[in-house]
């Protein structure tokens, strides 16, 4: 009989970890639902499935990491683990053609996103600082595509996917693209599955991402960026934002504020050369409403009443 094994070699649940994963795949979109997460992969097989393996091997080892490390159970099993690294196995398939290096930089960077994700938690939560948002995700991204040349890796060539030539299609399809384009995937089809994900999970964020994305779509268009915005580059980052938002604010001010300051972060960072923003400009705009709106509640708060 064999001896029982140590905690940190014991084997958890299959169904704990398939459920973690779903979970930190609808967690993209700041949700907790296995369909919705299981509709994202599924937009992912079918837009890009060239792209699959890295999601999965990003989030499981996202989810391995904290269990290895005993995190909260409850944080590990809402998907909160798993997140960023679902969206760097997304990026580095997407940017890095194949090589032997490439699934170990996905498990490399997935594991590093999980530890700092566990000390932004940490300090969140005794201090009410910013949320991280998809702050790893960002952070280790940008750093491994600037090592792509020390590390002799080879970019993948750029895929514009397919565009429709009909322009009655282009603005539904496009804002369709904006959905599909948080997850690194081109494809309108794949965009109507996400916001069917998104539906079921939640109606009302689900109209807010569809407008996120189609604000971002419009304003994109009109600042001279015609291309780019009808392959929803400019609306993901708008649609992230109207999600985040809409769960904090009531109105409707603040979540369209934080949308157009997406756009126009997204353009201040491409004029500063960079060319992959990813995320960042979602993560600027929150802060930047969440910020002005605990200073407003301070300027207003009602003065104690004297004795």
């Amino acid at each position: 009989m064999h001896p029982p094994l140590p905690p940190l070699l014991k084997r958890p649940p299959a169904n704990d970890w398939a459920m973690a994963l779903l979970n930190g795949c609808s967690q993209v979109f700041l949700l907790r639902h296995p369909l919705c997460g299981l509709l994202c992969l599924l937009s992912i097989a079918w837009g890009a499935p060239q792209l699959l393996g890295g999601a999965l091997l990003g989030g499981f080892v996202g989810w391995l990491t904290a269990v290895r490390r005993h995190y909260p159970q409850p944080d590990i099993n809402s998907g909160l683990y798993g997140y960023n690294g679902v969206l760097l196995g997304l990026l580095l398939s997407a940017k890095l053609a194949w090589s032997p290096l490439l699934p170990l930089l996905i498990i490399a960077s997935a594991g590093l996103a999980s530890l700092l994700l566990n000390r932004w938690l940490r300090h969140n939560r005794r201090y009410a600082s910013l949320p991280a948002y998809t702050a790893p995700f960002v952070l280790f991204g940008w750093l491994l595509l600037a090592l792509t040349d020390t590390l002799q890796l080879t970019s993948n060539a750029a895929d514009p996917g397919q565009l429709y030539g009909l322009l009655a299609l282009d603005w539904p399809l496009a804002v369709l693209r904006g959905l599909s384009q948080v997850l690194l995937v081109n494809d309108p089809i794949s965009g109507l599955l996400i916001f069917t994900a998104l539906w079921l999970a939640n109606r009302r964020m689900a109209r807010w991402a569809l407008a996120g994305s189609a604000l971002g779509l419009l304003l994109g268009s009109q600042l001279g960026h015609y291309g780019e915005a009808v392959q929803g580059l400019y609306g993901f980052n708008g649609a992230l934002v109207a999600v985040a938002l809409s769960q904090q604010q009531r109105r409707a001010w603040p979540v369209l504020a934080g949308i157009i300051a997406s756009v126009l972060l997204q353009l201040g960072l491409f004029g500063l050369g960079l060319s992959a923003p990813l995320t960042a400009p979602f993560i600027l705009a929150c802060w930047l409403v969440q910020m002005a709106s605990r200073l407003l509640r301070r300027r207003f708060k009602p003065a104690p009443a004297s004795r």
